[in-house]
């Protein structure tokens, strides 16, 4: 996570899904909150945040599928036709929506590259996860502004730019 040129490469578990990403992450999550608990039938969730324009389908195509998230905005989760692993979600973010993708960092081909930059939810962890004494831990959600580095606040306020000037009919 050094330059804005780093890139990533990952996909599903059957091959039929290959993406490629083009920029570091704005930042890392390990969610310990009961929804991704549910939905990935694990402890926990690791997503790394990356602007969509930086997010390339090398081959393959995904079925996209709402679901609810505790905001009640939802989410849409792109999984695998074939296999049905989930390789990223979109949610709403602010308004963001389809222009930022949670990856999931499971899928990426070296996950070890992007380690949690914080834990949030972590009132709902599972008692038996333990966290290292140096890691950034939030009970529930972290503030953007003290928890993101400038630069990547950069980045973020770009995209709230940029998803308040898409066309009303989109932002519903």
């Amino acid at each position: 996570m050094t330059s804005q040129k780093e890139t990533h490469e990952g996909g599903c578990s059957c091959g039929h899904v290959r993406y490629k990403i083009m920029s570091k992450p704005l930042i890392v999550h390990c969610c310990h909150c009961r929804w991704c608990q549910r939905q990935t039938g694990a402890a926990f969730a690791v997503n790394a945040l990356f602007e969509a324009e930086n997010v390339e389908l090398l081959c393959g195509d995904l079925m996209e599928i709402a679901v609810p998230s505790p905001s009640g905005n939802g989410q849409k989760i792109a999984r695998c036709p074939k296999c049905k692993v989930a390789v990223w979600s979109n949610y709403y973010m602010g308004g963001i929506k389809d222009l930022i993708r949670f990856i999931r960092v499971g899928t990426l081909d070296k996950p070890d590259r992007l380690p949690p930059d914080v834990h949030i939810f972590t009132t709902t962890k599972q008692p038996w996860v333990i966290l290292p004494p140096d890691d950034l831990v939030v009970d529930e959600f972290y503030d953007y502004e003290t928890t993101w580095k400038r630069e990547d606040l950069d980045r973020r306020k770009a995209l709230l730019g940029a998803a308040t000037k898409e066309p009303f009919e989109q932002n519903l």
